[in-house]
C-alpha cells in the first residue's frame, strides 16, 4: 500500500512537472508570436498584415484619391563629408524617428526611406476624406522639426518637401524583404515636386492646391518646367490661414 501511495505521488509529481514544462513552452511560444506580430506590424499596415496572414499571396489595391509626400534633406552629400558615418546615421535616425512620430500623430502611413529621402501617404490603406490636409499639416510640422534640429545640433539643416494628390496602386510584392509600396504617376509627380522644390519649402501640384486653397496660404510659382511632365502650375504652401483671416476673407475684407 505504501508503495502504491509513493507511486501515485511520483506520478502526480511527473504530471505536474510535464504540465509546467508544457506551460513554459506555450508561454515562450506566445512571447515569440507577439514579437513576430510586432515586427510584422512595424513593417506593414495592420490591415495588410492580416490579409497576408489569411493567405493572400498578392496584394494590389487601387485607391482613387490619396496624397503622397516626399521629403529630402538638402546638402546631404556635403553633410556626409563633414561628419563621421556613425554620426550621420545617428542624425538620420533621429530626424526620421521624429518624422515617424509625426506620421503617427497625423494618422498617415509611412511608406519608406530611401537614403536621405522620406516617403509618407495620406488616405490609405484606410481611406479618409481629409488626406491632403493631414499631409499638409505633417509637412508644416516636418519643416518646424528641421528648424529645431538645426538649432539643437548646431548644423544648417533644411529639407525640400514635394506633395501631389491622385490615384495610386498600393501593395506588397516579392517574397524577401517585402514592403508595402505605392506605384503610379501620382507618386512620380510627388517625387518631381520634391526635386523641383526649394530648400525649406513645401512644393505642391495644382491638384493638391485645389483641395487645400481655402484653409492655407500659398505662393504661386506659375508654370514651371518639370522633368518628364512638361510645364506645370505649382504652388508653395506657406502656412495655415488663421480664423481671423478666414472670417475676413468670407466678409470680403
Amino acid at each position: 500500500e505504501m508503495q502504491l501511495v509513493k507511486l501515485n505521488e511520483e506520478l502526480e509529481f511527473r504530471v505536474k512537472e510535464r504540465t509546467n514544462a508544457l506551460n513554459d513552452t506555450l508561454s515562450a511560444l506566445r512571447v515569440q508570436q507577439e514579437q513576430s506580430e510586432r515586427l510584422l506590424l512595424n513593417i506593414l499596415p495592420e490591415e495588410i498584415a492580416n490579409r497576408l496572414k489569411r493567405g493572400d499571396s498578392t496584394i494590389a489595391d487601387t485607391f482613387a484619391d490619396v496624397t503622397v509626400l516626399f521629403a529630402d534633406i538638402v546638402g546631404f552629400t556635403q553633410l556626409s563629408a563633414r561628419v563621421s558615418p556613425t554620426e550621420l546615421v545617428a542624425l538620420l535616425n533621429e530626424i526620421f524617428s521624429t518624422f515617424d512620430n509625426l506620421a503617427e500623430r497625423h494618422g498617415l502611413e509611412k511608406i519608406k526611406t530611401i537614403g536621405d529621402a522620406y516617403m509618407v501617404v495620406g488616405g490609405l490603406p484606410i481611406t479618409r476624406p481629409d488626406h491632403a490636409e493631414a499631409i499638409a499639416e505633417m509637412a508644416i510640422d516636418m519643416q518646424e522639426a528641421i528648424i529645431d534640429f538645426s538649432k539643437t545640433k548646431n548644423q544648417h539643416l533644411s529639407i525640400r518637401v514635394g506633395i501631389n494628390t491622385g490615384p495610386v496602386v498600393a501593395g506588397v510584392i516579392g517574397i524577401k524583404k517585402f514592403i508595402y509600396d505605392l506605384w503610379g504617376d501620382t507618386v512620380n509627380t510627388a517625387s518631381r515636386m520634391e526635386s523641383h522644390g526649394l530648400p525649406g519649402s513645401i512644393h505642391l501640384t495644382e491638384t493638391t492646391y485645389q483641395q487645400l486653397e481655402e484653409k492655407y496660404i500659398f505662393e504661386s510659382r506659375g508654370a514651371i518646367a518639370v522633368k518628364g511632365k512638361g510645364m506645370m502650375n505649382t504652388y508653395l504652401l506657406r502656412c495655415r490661414k488663421t480664423k481671423v483671416f478666414t472670417t475676413n476673407l468670407k466678409k470680403g475684407l
